[in-house]
């Protein structure tokens, strides 16, 4: 509870506009009192004479104004809990944006989107659909039975009978409730994250015939999610009955105990008339209540959730010193990594230094990416130092040093939009065609753009499907050209190509690396053997260190590499 109202508050709800909704419904509630009392009044002495038309039209009124302050009540307090959710899910994605890479290694990207939709979903229900149910109810209640100990306290005695035993039944399955909900919540995360990894993977499910084998993960899910809503309903099926069970039994005691002081005197019909319109009054706000207590329950286990997000440490992206030129070396000072109590890096140490080309080989899993991942300081390391001179990177704000970074991966990412959108993907300024033209002509992507029957308005499709992997790479030199990068990282940026798409993009990254101090990772030796420094990393080591020469005369390992992959090329 506490939690969830923490959150609510945090997002800053209209105050003013929650003020007048609440108005709304004490006004809504009053004009509702008054109909018992006038019915006990025309129970009690009725008569064509006795009839006041203008009680008549002040009553007409009455329903009318309680109509229209219902209507407005609903509309306000559905604006605040929209109010709420949507500050509610802007926090959620500010954070998520904001949150360091370490997070996305440990929790799955479809739990992490259920955070966002569904639970908040849940949360929104409860505030825009039950809380203005749950308001009217209390002030309909404490209304109606204060009214009713004015009437005859003795009658209102038995009726409040039903109060603890509705208290209990609503304690003993709502903590049920609270189980079932969380359960529910965590099952419908793990199908959401099964959804995410399969669709954008289509293509691999029907090349790997695995269509069947993915149905059954899906069921499976579908499967647990069913037997999760069914003892969801199996609750909603005893709390109603039996909340209206012990409420109905109140209504039979009363009429008939009501019935008896009738005749004996003590009680007029019109009162009894109007204490029953007073019970109804409160018997249905209380079975509104019974859900919005339902509800409540999984609102709870969706904020635990929600509240674990957002409190989870971020990247403070504008911390620390702004960087304005990258023109000194850049030392790795004895660093080791280790991820999940498993050593990456040990005591690796290397120089790039300034305008020059570095380049990193050696066999898959050395670690050559994960010291990329420091320098971009995606991690950070768990002993060792890297410095840009004399001066520790992380002194610098991560705002400030990615942006003179620019990366290009050997799969580059993509994203649904146009190719004018990726192209331009980060920059703050606008860009005009000109600047346009002329990196995609540096990045040799303007021959096949050109042929586009939308050019740079051409849709890409999910993760650049549309486009070839040459192509993507381009695109990816392209807007790493438009950063214009003081630091250029490419992580085995032409191995996956074919040797005619290899030749364009050799050139286009020619063009990016001049004047650049550059960090590359290759497996084809034939790509860096001109590099001014080569780093031989095995097992999370540097075994050697030099140009291409020296480390074919020092280093067997080396050798053996050169020989096999320059005697396959030649």
């Amino acid at each position: 509870m506490a939690t969830i109202f923490q959150l609510i508050k945090e997002t800053e709800p209209p105050k003013l506009l929650l003020i007048i909704a609440l108005c709304m419904s004490f006004a809504t509630t009053g004009v509702g009192f008054i109909v018992p009392l006038f019915t006990k009044q025309l129970v009690d002495g009725f008569s064509i004479d006795s009839l006041n038309y203008w009680q008549i039209i002040l009553l007409v009124i009455a329903f009318v104004a309680q109509a229209i302050a219902s209507g407005l009540s609903i509309y306000l307090l559905n604006r605040v809990g929209h109010h709420v959710v949507a500050n509610l899910r802007d926090r959620l994605w500010r954070k998520l944006l904001h949150l360091p890479i370490p997070y996305y290694d440990e929790n799955d990207t479809g739990e992490t989107l259920s955070r966002v939709t569904n639970d908040t979903s849940v949360v929104k229900e409860l505030i825009t659909e039950h809380l203005a149910n749950c308001l009217t109810g209390i002030i309909a209640i404490i209304g109606s039975v204060t009214i009713l100990l004015f009437l005859d306290w003795k009658m209102t005695l038995v009726m409040l009978i039903a109060v603890p035993i509705a208290m209990v039944i609503l304690m003993l399955l709502g903590k049920r409730m609270y189980v079932i909900s969380k359960g529910m919540q965590d099952e419908t995360a793990k199908f959401t994250a099964v959804l995410n990894q399969v669709l954008p993977e289509t293509r691999l499910v029907k090349a790997s015939n695995a269509e069947d084998l993915e149905y059954k993960r899906g069921k499976k899910g579908i499967t647990n999610l069913f037997q999760f809503g069914l003892k969801e309903a199996k609750i909603h099926a005893l709390i109603s009955p039996l909340i209206s069970f012990v409420l109905m039994i109140v209504l039979v005691a009363i009429i008939g105990y009501g019935g008896v002081r009738v005749s004996s005197g003590e009680l007029t019909a019109g009162d009894m008339v109007a204490f029953i319109l007073y019970l109804i009054q409160i018997i249905i706000p209380m079975t509104q209540l019974t859900m919005f207590f339902t509800q409540l329950q999984k609102a709870m286990g969706a904020t635990e959730r929600i509240s674990t997000v957002l409190e989870h440490d971020e990247e403070n992206v504008h911390a620390g010193k702004k960087l304005e030129v990258v023109n000194e070396p850049i030392h790795v000072h004895h660093v080791d990594f280790a991820y999940r109590e498993e050593n990456i890096l040990s005591d690796i140490g290397f120089t790039i230094e300034p305008g020059k080309v570095t380049a990193i080989v050696g066999p898959s899993g050395g670690g050559k990416t994960t010291t990329f991942s420091l320098l971009e300081r995606y991690y950070q390391p768990t002993k060792g130092n890297i410095k840009l001179g004399d001066t520790p990177i992380d002194m610098f704000s991560l705002h400030s040093w990615r942006s003179k970074i620019g990366y290009v991966a050997q799969e580059s990412a993509l994203l649904s939009g146009t190719i004018r959108e990726n192209i331009c993907y980060g920059i703050e300024k606008n860009v005009d065609d000109t600047e346009l033209e002329r990196v995609a002509k540096m990045a040799y992507a303007d021959q096949f753009i050109e042929a586009l029957p939308d050019k740079f308005d051409t849709e890409v499709g999910e993760r650049g499907i549309k486009l070839s992997g040459g192509q993507r790479q381009r695109i990816a030199i392209a807007r790493a050209l438009l950063r214009d990068p003081q630091i250029l990282m490419l992580d085995e940026a032409t191995s996956s190509l074919d040797s005619k798409s290899e030749i364009y993009v050799q050139k286009a990254l020619d063009n990016l690396m001049k004047g650049r101090t550059t960090l590359v990772i290759a497996h084809r030796l034939s790509t860096v053997v001109d590099a001014d420094n080569i780093l031989f990393m095995e097992n999370g080591h540097i075994t050697g260190s030099g140009t291409h020469y020296t480390l074919f005369q020092t280093h067997a390992m080396y050798r053996e590499f050169a020989k096999q992959q320059l005697r396959i090329e030649e």
